[in-house]
């Protein structure tokens, strides 16, 4: 699915182009293949992509078009990112042209493999209800994914550098969604993360 075939969805954009520079500074383990120790035999980023996937139709953003991420990737349209050291920005610029016959997107991040699918359906509610930008909140904490409407597309395609789309969470109004969901808070940044289910 691209393009055209996205016109009138909210989609799934799913940003896994980062280095993962803190987990291994060589370079040479991938974070995101790494196997989760609570779904033995399924990766960081796999289960990342499968909770995005079971909502919406999803688009992963990859640095790297190898057949191990590509694998991860099972179900869900992926987009090549060639300049993605220009920051997350770039990653997400490269989702949004992708998918910018969309609605709305539901911006989550490859290294956050806890969210849940009903945090998911929660915040394409809020979109759907009208709510131009969407955050869920755990234990008054807000976290990621993120929904944005249609109407915050010009504002996140002109985005650029390592923020990402934070500066729109701090200018526009947002609404904000309560989950039941401390996976909304833990990414993995280190190996020690791997090893630690959601609180």
């Amino acid at each position: 699915m691209s393009g055209q075939q996205y016109k009138g969805l909210v989609v799934g954009l799913l940003l896994a182009a980062g280095r993962g520079k803190r987990f291994d500074p060589s370079g040479a383990q991938s974070k995101l293949l790494q196997e989760l120790p609570t779904a033995p035999g399924r990766t960081v980023l796999a289960s990342a992509a499968r909770n995005l996937a079971a909502v919406l139709p999803t688009c992963i953003v990859l640095r790297d078009q190898t057949p191990e991420l590509l694998a991860q990737a099972d179900g869900c349209d992926h987009v090549h990112c060639a300049n993605a050291d220009d920051g997350m920005a770039a990653s997400l610029v490269c989702g949004l042209r992708h998918s910018g016959e969309a609605d709305g997107w539901v911006i989550a991040l490859g290294d956050m493999p806890y969210v849940q699918s009903a945090t998911i359906e929660a915040l394409v509610s809020a979109l759907r209800r009208g709510a131009d930008i969407a955050v869920p909140v755990y234990q008054g904490r807000r976290g990621n994914p993120v929904g944005f409407s249609r109407l915050h597309l010009p504002r996140l395609l002109a985005l650029r550098g390592d923020q990402g789309a934070r500066s729109l969470l701090q200018s526009f109004p947002v609404v904000e969604v309560a989950v039941d969901d401390p996976g909304i808070h833990q990414d993995i940044d280190t190996v020690s993360d791997i090893r630690q289910s959601p609180a």
